[in-house]
């Protein structure tokens, strides 16, 4: 069968390499721990298959021929190509590169992951990601992604999953248009204001959907409606109104006002989870480490936060 002749083809290649390397059959029976018959067969063999001599047989040892020499420059460089590339595998055990992919939901990837992501390019600079943004959960066992960030705890098999926090989704504008618009202190005084927020039936946290669903039901007498947060973001930065928001948002954006800080969803569960298999992984490991710091200073920043703002809390 043709793959059984590349697989001796190779063994032959690799058994010619130690013999003209070596000078010697029996020193290359050595090296390979096949007896000097063995090694001889295997020689001919390649010989009769290339239809050319590729040693001089003298008692003092083996001298290449012309096509020998040849054969011998190619195969030193394959030698060569296998030895730098086992080197690479070894040195990947302190170093990071390769494709990467990871999976979030829009909001989270858009707002937070990738605005941060200069910082592990600095750091490995030889990584390739493939982010993926999309609210459908993707199978890691089947290796749809090598990473997932969810907005809830996944329930596939064979995952390693870590909670990174939890958020809650708030009321926030700008304090331009709080200017116009003025402050409202309560539920009942959202009515003349303009909410910008998902639509309850859109696919996001049931959190968000819930607190959402709940402000429609004031009486709200205009409304911007946006099928992901990083929309609902842009509509509050252009002071187009108020909008349902997570929290998180506040750190990278201080100049937003919170409203009505009494009002907020349950608490959301952020995991991040990857296949068993991937365990070992340096570039799982770097992503894994990066988002961790990433939220230590984010949770640094919330604790700040409260301290000099009470109402954050």
């Amino acid at each position: 069968m043709p793959q059984e002749s590349t697989v001796m083809d190779w063994d032959k290649l690799r058994i010619f390499h130690a013999v003209a390397d070596a000078g010697s059959l029996t020193h290359a029976g050595d090296v390979l721990h096949l007896s000097q018959s063995a090694v001889s067969r295997q020689i001919r063999a390649l010989e009769d298959s290339l239809g050319t001599t590729l040693f001089h047989r003298h008692a003092r040892g083996l001298i290449l021929t012309e096509q020998g020499e040849l054969l011998f420059e190619a195969t030193s460089s394959m030698v060569r190509k296998l030895d730098t590339t086992a080197a690479r595998i070894r040195d990947s055990e302190e170093s990071v590169f390769g494709e990467l992919k990871v999976t979030t939901t829009t909001g989270f990837g858009t707002m937070w992951l990738v605005p941060r992501l200069a910082k592990l390019y600095d750091r490995y600079p030889d990584l390739k990601i493939d982010l993926m943004l999309e609210e459908r959960v993707l199978d890691l066992p089947m290796r749809e992604a090598d990473v997932a960030i969810r907005m809830k705890e996944p329930n596939q098999q064979d995952l390693i999953r870590r909670r990174l926090l939890n958020i809650r989704m708030r009321l926030y504008a700008t304090p331009e248009y709080l200017a116009k618009a003025g402050m409202p202190q309560t539920l009942e005084d959202l009515g003349p204001h303009r909410l910008i927020c998902q639509n309850p039936q859109t696919p996001q946290v049931s959190s968000g959907a819930v607190l959402s669903q709940m402000l429609l039901g004031r009486n709200i007498s205009s409304t911007l409606m946006v099928n992901n947060y990083f929309g609902v973001l842009q509509g509050v930065l252009n002071h187009v109104g108020i909008g349902v928001l997570p929290d998180y948002l506040s750190a990278d954006f201080p100049s937003l006002t919170r409203v009505l800080p009494d009002i907020q969803s349950g608490e959301v569960p952020v995991f991040l989870a990857f296949p068993e298999e991937l365990r070992a992984s340096r570039r799982v490991a770097a992503f894994r480490d990066f988002v961790l710091e990433e939220i230590q200073s984010l949770r640094r920043q919330q604790t700040e936060e409260q301290v000099t703002d009470p109402s954050a809390k």
